[in-house]
Order: structure tokens, then sequence, then C-alpha cells
């Protein structure tokens, strides 16, 4: 590729070589004007020295004294710088200055003698072989009665012609590089005023090219380069207000997408990630610049989501399904596809929105789950009474130990839903007061909390001859609902006795962290299989549905011990194996 020039050096050479080729012709022009002018000059003056001679040479000459012009011819031309000849019509020399005539050949054939022998002034320069060099001659013819009867011509060497010429020459050659130098300072200055705006405007053109718009351009001198100018610093200004729009409505669409709680893909038809929100990158686990550019094959490894975006691209309808993402654990994501357009209302590719709904479909299925139990709970009490009441309507009561041991079985059952429906309105009271914040909290002693709670569990410890062990400290305090925290400790030591072995031993202790007081119960019963652990503290979820109700348990014991501990903002956990006993724990923040 051809290298560029810059202005500068495009105009400046321009300018200067015209001046030069404009000097040349004019030096040219002068010099041979000059020439000429002396050459005139010259001619005029041997040709009134001629005229001058004239009458002095004719007279001579018409006289028949011949033989005198010779000495008048030599006797004038020692006094003068010009040759002087005389010639007969028919070329003849019969006098002249320098030479003798008799030596001398025949000028008859001379152009200058030519042209006087035919009664006009000739004139002629030429290479003298007689003086040998260039001559200038004028010939004048000698007439009587109109009849020419001679010539007389006078001659000048033009070597002091060429000196003089040379000489002005050499001053005209002088004056014009002088000419051309200042002429050449004038087209640098002047191509510099020309470019030096224009080389402005490339550099403050750069610096809005790199986005330093506050940049302003001078006016320049002139009205053209002016209105340029301004003409730019107006684009400027503009467009540093559309870049602001831009960047603004940029700033609102990304705090819009980085505030979504839903992650938003936008794919082209290519299925290449065009934008990507940080929800979704984090649904996807991955980071949100590497994903761009990427295809959705690329960044994540599912086929029902690849299915997806093929079939949203193919068909440009709105579509949605879940689907379950095995990316570092299972989760289930809802998907939802618009049509993408651009501002022409062409459509570009496709706009996924992703929901992670694993805990709103765990919380669906807990619900199910919770109304199955709770009917389930509710209809076995609700069925065993209706029964043994029919059977006492159809005569059993006339049967006074029948009727008894009924009875009793009725009040097992009916005490049986008051305990479900009790612990029910105690798991809705600590949820609603949670909510609202109406737990009242008091600083109070864990020991004494602990040893309530033993106390309350201590008569069915003794009917399987079950010990229970305390180890605490008196010093441990908590800022709790006291009430409600006894109640939790009790649930777990009702669990623990409840699946412990007779003849065993539950430890209840506490201990000290950092940041936490912890409650632990252990057990050294059947334990928990690690599959049942997660879902351990749901409402009605039972490890042995058949030993539960067999043991006479609600199925909500632990979750009312889950929520109370939220409500203390702490947690519970638990440690379980399998024919080795389990180990629940109260976490509470201390202070």
């Amino acid at each position: 590729m051809k290298k560029k020039k810059r202005l500068i050096w495009q105009l400046y050479p321009s300018y200067l070589l015209i001046i030069l080729i404009s000097l040349g012709a004019v030096s040219g022009y002068a010099s041979s004007a000059l020439r000429h002018f002396f050459l005139n000059r010259t001619a005029a003056d041997l040709k009134t020295q001629s005229q001058l001679l004239e009458k002095q040479i004719a007279r001579r000459l018409f006289s028949q004294d011949i033989a005198s012009v010779d000495p008048v011819c030599k006797e004038i031309g020692a006094s003068v710088l010009t040759r002087i000849t005389v010639m007969l019509s028919n070329g003849r020399v019969v006098g002249d200055s320098e030479k003798n005539p008799g030596n001398m050949e025949n000028h008859g054939d001379r152009p200058e003698v030519i042209r006087a022998a035919a009664g006009q002034v000739g004139t002629a320069i030429r290479y003298s072989r007689t003086l040998e060099q260039r001559m200038m001659y004028v010939a004048l013819p000698l007439k009587i009665n109109d009849s020419v009867k001679g010539v007389l011509r006078t001659s000048i060497p033009l070597m002091s012609v060429d000196e003089e010429l040379k000489s002005v020459q050499i001053r005209i050659a002088f004056g014009g590089c002088l000419i051309a130098f200042l002429a050449s300072g004038i087209c640098l200055y002047v191509s510099r005023r020309i470019s030096h705006p224009i080389e402005e405007m490339k550099q403050v053109a750069e610096h809005f090219a790199k986005g330093e718009l506050e940049h302003r351009l001078a006016a320049p001198n002139t009205k053209e380069m002016a209105g340029l100018a301004d003409a730019m610093n107006q684009m400027a200004v503009q467009l540093r207000e559309r870049i602001e729009t831009v960047i603004s409505q940029r700033n609102e669409y990304e705090a819009v997408l980085s505030s979504m709680v839903e992650g938003v893909i936008a794919i082209d038809m290519e299925e290449r990630i065009l934008s990507i929100n940080h929800a979704a990158a984090n649904i996807l686990k991955n980071s949100s610049h590497e994903m761009k550019g990427r295809t959705i094959q690329e960044v994540v490894r599912n086929r029902e989501l690849h299915a997806f975006v093929e079939e949203t691209l193919s068909s440009g309808q709105t579509a949605e399904r879940d689907i379950v993402l095995r990316q570092n654990g299972e989760r289930i994501l809802n998907i939802r596809s618009a049509p993408l357009c651009n501002a022409n209302e062409k459509r570009i590719g496709t706009l996924v929105v992703l929901d992670d709904v694993t805990h709103l479909r765990h919380l669906e299925e807990v619900r199910r789950d919770f109304v199955a139990n709770v009917s389930h709970e509710i209809r076995t009490p609700l069925t065993a009474i209706k029964g043994f009441v029919e059977t006492l309507q159809n005569g059993a009561v006339d049967n006074p130990e029948e009727a008894e041991r009924f009875l009793a079985i009725i009040e097992k059952h009916v005490n049986r839903l008051a305990a479900i429906i009790e612990e029910l309105l105690l798991l809705s009271k600590i949820e609603r007061e949670d909510e609202i914040r109406q737990i009242q909290l008091e600083e109070g002693s864990v020991e004494e909390v602990i040893r309530a709670s033993v106390q309350a569990c201590q008569a069915k410890a003794e009917e399987k001859n079950i010990r229970i062990d305390i180890s605490c400290e008196d010093t441990f305090s908590a800022k709790a609902d006291l009430p409600l925290l006894e109640q939790a400790v009790v649930n777990l030591l009702d669990n623990a006795i409840k699946y412990s072995r007779e003849n065993s031993v539950v430890r209840v202790e506490t201990a000290l962290s950092d940041s936490e007081i912890i409650i632990k119960v252990q057990d050294h019963g059947m334990g928990i299989s690690k599959q049942h652990l997660p879902r351990l503290f749901e409402r009605f979820y039972r490890v042995d549905k058949a030993r539960s109700c067999k043991l006479g348990g609600t199925g909500l014991g632990l979750a009312i011990v889950k929520h109370i501990t939220q409500a203390h903002d702490g947690r519970v956990t638990v440690e379980s194996a399998l024919g080795k006993g389990s180990t629940f724990a109260i976490h509470l923040p201390r202070g």
C-alpha cells in the first residue's frame, strides 16, 4: 500500500514547482528579450556608423579613386572598434580596416552583401573565418541614381555582447535564485498556514475518536475552516449528549437486569449468547464475561435447555417449562422464552428468562405432603372414633365392660386429635409471631430451661428405665423466649426417650462457641439413615411411619423445634447413624 503524504508536503512542492517554472519561464524570456535588444541595438549602432561613413566612401568610390578607399577604411577603423569593409556591387573587396583587400576573397555570396546589392540594408550574424570569431554584419548599399555601385559593410565581434549578456543573465539567475528562496519560504509558510488548522482538526478528531469529547477546536481565520471547526464542535457536543443518553439507558438497562432475581439471557439466531445478567450467570454457575459470545451448548450441558432454545428459535413463539439442571447439585429451573427483535421489529433471536424454583417446588411438594399427612393423621382417629361410636350405637352400650373399653379407645383417639390440633396451633402461632416479631425475648439461665425440660420428661423416661444425664454450666445464659425454648428442648427429649432403647442413657449438655450457645440432646437409639436427614424437620415427616404411629407421635415435634429456633435467629442440626443413635443440637446466637 502506497504511503500517504502529509498535506503540507503535497501543497508545498506544488506551490514551489509552480513558482520555479514561472521564474524559469520569466528568466528565459527576459534573457531572450535582452539578447534581442542588445543585438538590435548593436545592429542599429552599426547602421548609424555606416550612414556616417556613406558619403565619404561613396565620393571616392564614385570618383573612380578606388585606391584611396582602403586607406580611409584603415584610418577610420583604427579610431573605432568597428571593422569597415567596402565592396563593389560584384562583391570584390576594395577596402578593409583590418585586412589587405587584395588577399580577401570575393564577398558577393555573403547574405548581407546580397541583400545590400539588392538595394536594401542587410544584416547577418555568423562565424568569420577571417577573424575566427562570431561577428554581426550590417551592409549598406552605395547608390548613384538609384543604381547600387558598391556596398559599405560594418561589423563588430559579438564577444562583448555575449559577455554583457552573460553578465546580465548571471544577475538574472542570481535574482531568480534569491526570489526562488524567498518564494520557497513563502510557500512553506502558506502551506503550513493552510495545513495547520487541518492538523489541529485531525488531532481533535483523534481525541473525539477516543471518547474525549470535551476538546474544542479554535476557529481558524478562514471562513470555510471556521465553519468546519464549528461543525465539528457542534458534532462533539451532540455526540457527547447522545453517548451520555446511551450510557444512561445502558446503565438503567443493566441496573434493571442486575436487580432482577430471574436470570435473563439474550440468544441470537446462531444460539450465541448476546447478553446475560448476573442472576443467570449465578444460576448457571459461570462468569457473565466468559459466557458472552459463546454458544449455549458450550456454557450449559443440558439437553432439555438446548432443545428448548432450538424450539423457540425455530418457532419464534413464547414458551414455558420446567427443567432439571444437574450442575453443582440438582436444581429445578422454570424457563420462559420470548422473541428477541431489533429496532426494525426484525427477529434476531430469543430472550430466555430463568427462575430457580427449586425451593418453590420443594415447598409445593411439602404442602402436598402436609395436606396429605394432616388428612391422614386426622382421618385415622376420626375413623376409629366413628367406628366405635357406631358399635356403641348398635348395642355395645348395653355391655358395660365393652362400652368402657370402647370409650377408653375413643378418648385415646380424641386426645390424639387434640394433641395434633394443639401442636398445629402452636406451630402456626410461632410462625405468625416470628413474622411480626412479637416473640418476647428475655435474658435467662440455660441450665434452668434444661432442668425444667428434663423434669417434664422424667416420668416418660422412668417408664423405660432411661437415665437423663445433664452436663450444663450454670453460668450460661441466653436471650430467648424461655417457655418456647423449654418447649423445643422438651420436644427433643421426648423424641430421644421415645426412640431410645430401655435401660439406656439420654444426655443433655451445653457448649459455648465464639458466636453461639449450643444445647445438645444425645440418645443411643436406632439412629436415622442419611437419606432422611434433609427432610427430618418437615411437618408430619416420619422415618418409620408404623413405628411413629405406634409410639403415638404427631409428626410435628421436630418442625416445632425448627421454627422455635428460627424465631430466635438460630438453627437446629442433627447428626445420626443407623444403630448408633442421634444427636440433635439447638444453636442460639450469643448476646
